[in-house]
């Protein structure tokens, strides 16, 4: 288990475990993560790797993208409510929620997947749990595999990715599954 929720009246926070296999991401990182890791450490290097983030992938631009945290295993992601994700009753669009559990799941895979290998998503579930009021916080994790046993040879592997919502009240609005393959590059 990566991590167990922890409630204190109507307060709930992760307790996060040791993520096995994060080391082999560590060892040979993505461009992606080497730049988070470079930013995060600067005065507004979120901020600034958010908005890279986001003109790499412009549709993510619709949602403007926070990323609060990153690490393999884990990318935690905020985005405002605001006109453009909003639906015909004030509240955070699902579909625009799923276009951040996309933000989520890109930025961990992009923490995860060593630079030796690639991914690519197969496909999403999505719950709509409830409504949400104010902006959305993305919390994507994942139980990574050893990629060292990820070859050519062996094929890929599939990789589920969860991804928890809460809204500005601490509800539980949504919540999304990725699967995504991850293979050994030629």
């Amino acid at each position: 288990m990566l991590y167990s929720t922890v409630g204190a009246e109507n307060m709930s926070y992760f307790v996060f475990m040791s993520i096995p296999n994060a080391s082999f991401a560590e060892a040979a990182p993505s461009a992606t993560y080497k730049a988070w890791k470079k930013l995060a450490k600067k005065p507004a290097g979120n901020r600034l790797f958010s908005v890279f983030a986001a003109f790499k992938a412009p549709y993510f631009l619709t949602v403007l993208p926070y990323v609060k945290d990153l690490r393999p295993g884990y990318c935690q992601v905020t985005a405002p409510k605001w006109w453009l994700v909003q639906n015909h009753i004030g509240t955070f669009h699902a579909i625009a929620a799923c276009n951040l559990a996309e933000v989520a799941m890109g930025m961990l895979a992009e923490a995860s997947v060593p630079s030796t290998h690639r991914w690519l998503p197969m496909g999403m579930e999505a719950k709509y749990l409830k409504k949400t009021t104010g902006r959305l916080t993305a919390t994507a994790t994942a139980e990574l595999p050893d990629f060292s046993t990820i070859t050519r040879e062996t094929g890929g592997q599939e990789v589920p990715v969860k991804i928890h919502f809460e809204d500005s009240a601490g509800v539980e609005s949504t919540y999304a599954e990725i699967k995504i393959w991850v293979t050994a590059k030629k």
